[in-house]
């Protein structure tokens, strides 16, 4: 321990890290609320064409998973969101690397910010629906929290292919 910091596994592991994975969790759920309060209120009377039929802002309320999948299994889908959560903060607390931390905490930015909907919005506890709003080409609609989790999804494949290749033990 240097000046009240506490140092492992190459130096990741401190209390800088630690608050820097609690802000950008919050900032990452603050901005996914936002956006989605403001598309709540603005895109209530239709959608908005940004550029043309390819990029539009339209509002949308997902009971289901990813892709719309699992209509009506929103309780589930919340319980387990809650699971997967608590999962990756434990992953977060034994990430090695940057690129882990990163894409972990893009992950899970976006799973919490997608929970709260499942918590907090209509139709109540456990069966909020998640709001989407940003439809692009022929992708399903989208929000901000999801394009983290899909970001950080990324950033983790692309680190687990370009791991080196550790030496078997003796």
């Amino acid at each position: 321990m240097a000046n009240g910091v506490a140092e492992t596994r190459g130096g990741i592991r401190s209390r800088p890290r630690a608050a820097w994975v609690v802000s950008a969790l919050a900032s990452i759920v603050a901005v996914d609320q936002l956006t989605k309060a403001w598309a709540a209120a603005a895109l209530a009377d239709g959608p908005k064409h940004v550029i043309g039929d390819f990029l539009v802002l339209e509002l949308s309320r997902n009971s289901g998973g990813a892709f719309s999948r699992f209509q009506g299994y929103a309780p589930v889908l919340a319980v387990l969101a809650i699971v997967i959560a608590l999962i990756i903060v434990r992953s977060l607390r034994q990430a090695t690397d940057r690129s882990t931390l990163v894409g972990l905490v893009l992950v899970l930015g976006g799973a919490l910010g997608n929970l709260t909907d499942r918590l907090v919005r209509s139709p109540g506890f456990l069966r909020g629906h998640v709001v989407d709003f940003v439809a692009v080409g022929w992708w399903p609609v989208f929000n901000v929290a999801d394009s983290c989790i899909t970001i950080g999804a990324i950033v983790l494949i692309v680190r687990t292919l370009l791991a080196p290749a550790t030496a078997p033990s003796s």
